[in-house]
Protein backbone atom coordinates (compact mmCIF):
# COMPACT_ATOMS: atom_id res chain seq x y z
CA UNK A 1 0.00 0.00 0.00
CA UNK A 2 1.70 3.17 -0.95
CA UNK A 3 1.81 6.46 1.18
CA UNK A 4 3.02 8.94 -1.21
CA UNK A 5 0.62 10.27 -3.31
CA UNK A 6 -2.74 10.06 -1.27
CA UNK A 7 -3.03 9.15 2.39
CA UNK A 8 -4.19 10.74 5.59
CA UNK A 9 -2.23 11.21 8.59
CA UNK A 10 -3.44 10.91 11.98
CA UNK A 11 -2.12 12.60 15.10
CA UNK A 12 -3.83 10.66 17.67
CA UNK A 13 -3.51 11.68 21.01
CA UNK A 14 -4.56 11.48 24.89
CA UNK A 15 -7.66 14.12 24.76
CA UNK A 16 -7.12 15.32 20.87
CA UNK A 17 -6.79 14.17 17.58
CA UNK A 18 -6.11 15.36 14.35
CA UNK A 19 -6.53 14.65 10.84
CA UNK A 20 -4.31 15.38 7.90
CA UNK A 21 -5.23 14.57 4.15
CA UNK A 22 -1.55 14.46 2.68
CA UNK A 23 -1.31 14.88 -1.51
CA UNK A 24 1.82 14.78 -2.97
CA UNK A 25 3.77 15.76 -0.22
CA UNK A 26 1.10 18.35 0.87
CA UNK A 27 -1.70 19.06 3.43
CA UNK A 28 -4.82 19.71 1.57
CA UNK A 29 -7.40 19.28 4.36
CA UNK A 30 -7.27 19.21 8.04
CA UNK A 31 -9.86 18.97 11.05
CA UNK A 32 -8.94 18.65 14.79
CA UNK A 33 -11.50 17.12 17.41
CA UNK A 34 -11.52 15.89 21.09
CA UNK A 35 -11.86 12.06 20.52
CA UNK A 36 -8.42 11.33 21.96
CA UNK A 37 -7.61 7.81 22.76
CA UNK A 38 -9.20 8.51 26.18
CA UNK A 39 -12.82 9.14 24.55
CA UNK A 40 -13.32 6.08 22.39
CA UNK A 41 -14.24 3.46 23.95
CA UNK A 42 -12.39 0.06 23.45
CA UNK A 43 -12.99 -1.70 20.45
CA UNK A 44 -14.51 1.12 18.80
CA UNK A 45 -11.50 2.18 16.92
CA UNK A 46 -12.21 0.32 14.01
CA UNK A 47 -15.42 2.25 13.64
CA UNK A 48 -13.49 5.65 14.18
CA UNK A 49 -11.29 5.22 11.74
CA UNK A 50 -13.59 4.35 9.04
CA UNK A 51 -15.77 7.42 9.85
CA UNK A 52 -12.67 9.32 8.94
CA UNK A 53 -12.61 7.72 5.99
CA UNK A 54 -15.82 8.21 5.28
CA UNK A 55 -15.08 12.14 5.46
CA UNK A 56 -11.92 12.18 4.16
CA UNK A 57 -12.12 9.42 1.69
CA UNK A 58 -10.46 5.53 1.63
CA UNK A 59 -7.25 6.33 1.88
CA UNK A 60 -4.33 4.72 3.60
CA UNK A 61 -4.26 5.71 7.35
CA UNK A 62 -1.14 6.21 9.15
CA UNK A 63 -1.64 6.99 12.56
CA UNK A 64 1.05 8.60 15.30
CA UNK A 65 0.68 9.18 19.36
CA UNK A 66 -1.50 7.22 21.94
CA UNK A 67 -3.53 5.61 19.61
CA UNK A 68 -0.16 3.25 19.71
CA UNK A 69 -0.31 2.81 23.71
CA UNK A 70 -2.05 0.27 25.91
CA UNK A 71 -5.43 3.08 26.03
CA UNK A 72 -5.36 2.89 22.31
CA UNK A 73 -6.08 0.48 19.39
CA UNK A 74 -2.73 -1.55 19.59
CA UNK A 75 0.05 -1.27 21.27
CA UNK A 76 2.95 -0.75 18.81
CA UNK A 77 6.19 -1.42 20.67
CA UNK A 78 8.93 0.73 21.14
CA UNK A 79 12.09 0.93 19.06
CA UNK A 80 15.28 1.24 20.62
CA UNK A 81 17.59 4.49 20.36
CA UNK A 82 19.42 5.08 18.23
CA UNK A 83 16.49 5.23 16.20
CA UNK A 84 15.70 7.31 12.78
CA UNK A 85 12.58 7.95 10.12
CA UNK A 86 13.92 4.80 8.48
CA UNK A 87 14.04 2.33 11.37
CA UNK A 88 9.97 4.21 12.41
CA UNK A 89 9.15 2.91 9.06
CA UNK A 90 10.56 -0.75 9.14
CA UNK A 91 8.77 -1.55 13.31
CA UNK A 92 4.88 -0.29 12.02
CA UNK A 93 2.44 -1.66 13.51
CA UNK A 94 -0.02 -2.70 10.58
CA UNK A 95 -3.86 -3.05 11.93
CA UNK A 96 -4.76 -4.08 8.18
CA UNK A 97 -2.85 -3.61 4.72
CA UNK A 98 -3.46 0.02 4.83
CA UNK A 99 -3.66 1.19 8.28
CA UNK A 100 -0.88 1.14 10.47
CA UNK A 101 0.51 2.90 13.66
CA UNK A 102 3.88 4.66 14.44
CA UNK A 103 5.75 2.89 17.28
CA UNK A 104 7.78 5.19 20.25
CA UNK A 105 11.02 4.67 20.94
CA UNK A 106 13.06 3.65 24.18
CA UNK A 107 16.75 3.80 25.82
CA UNK A 108 18.53 2.25 28.30
CA UNK A 109 21.20 3.77 29.41
CA UNK A 110 22.78 1.47 32.40
CA UNK A 111 19.70 1.35 35.41
CA UNK A 112 17.88 4.41 33.84
CA UNK A 113 15.14 3.40 30.99
CA UNK A 114 12.90 5.97 29.17
CA UNK A 115 10.24 6.03 26.46
CA UNK A 116 8.81 8.27 24.33
CA UNK A 117 5.38 7.78 22.21
CA UNK A 118 3.98 10.35 19.97
CA UNK A 119 6.56 13.06 20.23
CA UNK A 120 8.79 10.84 18.16
CA UNK A 121 7.48 12.32 14.47
CA UNK A 122 7.80 15.50 15.80
CA UNK A 123 11.32 15.24 16.91
CA UNK A 124 12.68 13.36 13.29
CA UNK A 125 10.28 15.18 11.07
CA UNK A 126 12.25 18.77 12.94
CA UNK A 127 15.58 17.09 11.30
CA UNK A 128 13.66 15.66 7.93
CA UNK A 129 12.20 19.49 7.24
CA UNK A 130 15.43 20.81 7.97
CA UNK A 131 14.25 23.14 11.34
CA UNK A 132 16.94 21.72 13.31
CA UNK A 133 20.23 20.44 12.58
CA UNK A 134 21.09 16.85 12.09
CA UNK A 135 23.18 17.00 15.60
CA UNK A 136 21.51 18.74 17.94
CA UNK A 137 19.69 19.35 21.55
CA UNK A 138 15.29 18.90 21.29
CA UNK A 139 13.31 20.15 23.55
CA UNK A 140 9.64 18.79 23.66
CA UNK A 141 7.56 20.51 26.57
CA UNK A 142 4.03 19.17 27.62
CA UNK A 143 2.76 17.32 30.60
CA UNK A 144 6.79 15.36 30.40
CA UNK A 145 9.19 17.33 29.02
CA UNK A 146 11.47 15.65 26.78
CA UNK A 147 15.38 16.56 26.15
CA UNK A 148 16.47 14.88 22.70
CA UNK A 149 20.22 14.28 21.67
CA UNK A 150 20.35 13.83 17.92
CA UNK A 151 22.85 12.41 16.33
CA UNK A 152 23.46 12.01 12.29
CA UNK A 153 19.60 13.13 12.15
CA UNK A 154 18.81 9.90 14.62
CA UNK A 155 17.17 10.07 18.13
CA UNK A 156 20.59 8.83 20.14
CA UNK A 157 19.56 9.88 23.80
CA UNK A 158 16.71 11.74 25.28
CA UNK A 159 15.11 12.05 29.57
CA UNK A 160 11.85 12.77 30.31
CA UNK A 161 11.24 15.29 33.30
CA UNK A 162 7.60 15.17 34.60
CA UNK A 163 7.82 19.27 34.88
CA UNK A 164 4.17 19.33 33.39
CA UNK A 165 2.46 17.22 35.60
CA UNK A 166 4.36 18.08 38.52
CA UNK A 167 3.18 21.45 38.14
CA UNK A 168 -0.64 20.41 37.82
CA UNK A 169 -0.36 17.77 40.95
CA UNK A 170 0.44 20.96 42.91
CA UNK A 171 -1.93 23.11 42.12
CA UNK A 172 -4.59 20.77 42.43
CA UNK A 173 -3.36 18.79 45.86
CA UNK A 174 -0.67 20.36 47.18
CA UNK A 175 -0.38 22.61 50.55
CA UNK A 176 0.49 25.16 47.55
CA UNK A 177 -2.59 24.76 45.75
CA UNK A 178 -4.65 27.91 46.81
CA UNK A 179 -1.53 29.75 45.87
CA UNK A 180 -1.07 28.61 41.90
CA UNK A 181 -4.63 30.35 40.93
CA UNK A 182 -2.73 32.77 38.74
CA UNK A 183 -1.89 32.73 35.21
CA UNK A 184 1.83 32.05 34.40
CA UNK A 185 4.23 34.04 32.33
CA UNK A 186 7.57 34.67 31.44
CA UNK A 187 8.04 37.92 33.50
CA UNK A 188 10.19 38.61 37.09
CA UNK A 189 8.70 36.41 38.91
CA UNK A 190 9.07 33.52 36.77
CA UNK A 191 12.68 34.62 35.96
CA UNK A 192 12.89 34.71 39.66
CA UNK A 193 11.92 30.94 40.40
CA UNK A 194 13.96 29.97 37.35
CA UNK A 195 17.01 31.65 39.03
CA UNK A 196 15.86 29.30 42.80
CA UNK A 197 15.49 26.37 40.14
CA UNK A 198 19.59 26.37 39.64
CA UNK A 199 20.27 25.73 42.80
CA UNK A 200 18.60 21.83 42.29
CA UNK A 201 17.47 21.79 45.75
CA UNK A 202 13.71 21.17 44.04
CA UNK A 203 11.64 20.14 47.16
CA UNK A 204 13.30 22.25 49.63
CA UNK A 205 12.28 25.38 46.88
CA UNK A 206 8.73 24.16 46.87
CA UNK A 207 8.24 24.41 50.39
CA UNK A 208 9.89 27.81 50.36
CA UNK A 209 6.98 29.20 48.01
CA UNK A 210 4.71 28.26 51.02
CA UNK A 211 7.18 30.09 53.19
CA UNK A 212 7.44 33.37 51.32
CA UNK A 213 3.31 33.51 51.48
CA UNK A 214 3.10 33.71 55.55
CA UNK A 215 6.17 35.45 55.69
CA UNK A 216 4.43 37.84 53.33
CA UNK A 217 7.34 38.22 51.13
CA UNK A 218 5.44 36.77 47.59
CA UNK A 219 1.91 37.94 46.91
CA UNK A 220 -0.25 34.92 45.33
CA UNK A 221 -0.20 36.89 42.11
CA UNK A 222 3.25 36.32 41.82
CA UNK A 223 3.56 32.61 43.35
CA UNK A 224 2.49 30.39 40.44
CA UNK A 225 4.84 32.06 38.03
CA UNK A 226 7.56 31.64 40.86
CA UNK A 227 6.61 27.74 41.14
CA UNK A 228 6.44 27.12 37.69
CA UNK A 229 9.64 28.96 36.58
CA UNK A 230 11.08 27.11 39.65
CA UNK A 231 10.12 23.54 38.16
CA UNK A 232 11.06 24.47 34.39
CA UNK A 233 14.13 25.93 35.97
CA UNK A 234 15.89 23.13 37.84
CA UNK A 235 14.82 20.89 34.67
CA UNK A 236 16.42 23.61 32.41
CA UNK A 237 19.47 23.71 34.91
CA UNK A 238 20.15 20.18 34.68
CA UNK A 239 20.51 20.20 30.85
CA UNK A 240 21.71 23.35 30.13
CA UNK A 241 24.75 24.97 31.80
CA UNK A 242 25.93 28.13 29.63
CA UNK A 243 25.96 30.11 26.57
CA UNK A 244 29.15 27.82 25.27
CA UNK A 245 26.11 25.29 24.32
CA UNK A 246 24.64 24.58 21.20
CA UNK A 247 21.28 25.97 20.77
CA UNK A 248 18.21 24.40 22.06
CA UNK A 249 15.43 23.57 19.45
CA UNK A 250 12.04 24.01 21.37
CA UNK A 251 8.45 22.47 19.92
CA UNK A 252 6.45 23.36 21.96
CA UNK A 253 3.08 25.36 21.96
CA UNK A 254 3.48 29.90 22.05
CA UNK A 255 3.12 29.83 25.39
CA UNK A 256 5.21 26.62 27.12
CA UNK A 257 8.01 27.47 24.31
CA UNK A 258 8.13 31.23 25.45
CA UNK A 259 8.55 30.32 29.21
CA UNK A 260 11.18 27.54 28.52
CA UNK A 261 12.96 30.00 26.18
CA UNK A 262 13.13 32.14 28.75
CA UNK A 263 14.31 29.36 31.45
CA UNK A 264 16.85 28.47 28.73
CA UNK A 265 18.33 32.57 27.52
CA UNK A 266 18.14 33.44 31.76
CA UNK A 267 20.69 30.11 31.73
CA UNK A 268 23.03 31.58 29.37
CA UNK A 269 21.59 29.86 26.47
CA UNK A 270 20.26 29.91 23.23
CA UNK A 271 16.85 28.69 22.45
CA UNK A 272 15.50 28.19 18.71
CA UNK A 273 11.23 27.52 18.70
CA UNK A 274 10.29 24.92 15.80
CA UNK A 275 6.77 24.98 14.41
CA UNK A 276 5.79 21.90 16.45
CA UNK A 277 2.67 21.51 13.36
CA UNK A 278 5.12 21.68 10.60
CA UNK A 279 7.93 19.20 12.38
CA UNK A 280 5.04 16.61 12.71
CA UNK A 281 4.00 16.95 9.01
CA UNK A 282 7.14 16.45 7.96
CA UNK A 283 8.24 13.52 9.74
CA UNK A 284 4.68 11.56 8.71
CA UNK A 285 5.34 12.69 5.11
CA UNK A 286 9.15 11.01 5.54
CA UNK A 287 7.69 7.63 6.72
CA UNK A 288 5.11 7.70 4.71
CA UNK A 289 7.89 8.05 1.48
CA UNK A 290 9.54 4.27 3.27
CA UNK A 291 6.81 2.82 2.34
CA UNK A 292 5.93 3.11 -1.47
Amino acid sequence: MKFVSRFLAVDWGTTNRRVFLVEDGKVTRTSRDPKGVTAVSAGSFPAEAQAIRAEFGELPMLMAGMVGSTLGWQVAPYVPAPCGIAEIAGNLCWIDDRTAIVPGISVVDGGRADVMRGEEVQLLGAVAAGLVPGDALLCHPGTHCKWVTMTDAKVTAFTTAMTGELFALLKKHSVLARQLAAPVNPGPAFLAGVEEGGRRDLAASLFGVRAAKMLNLRNDEDSAAFTSGLIIGSDVAARVSGASEAPVYILADPNLAALYSAAVEARGGTAIVVDGEAAFLAGIIAIGKHLS
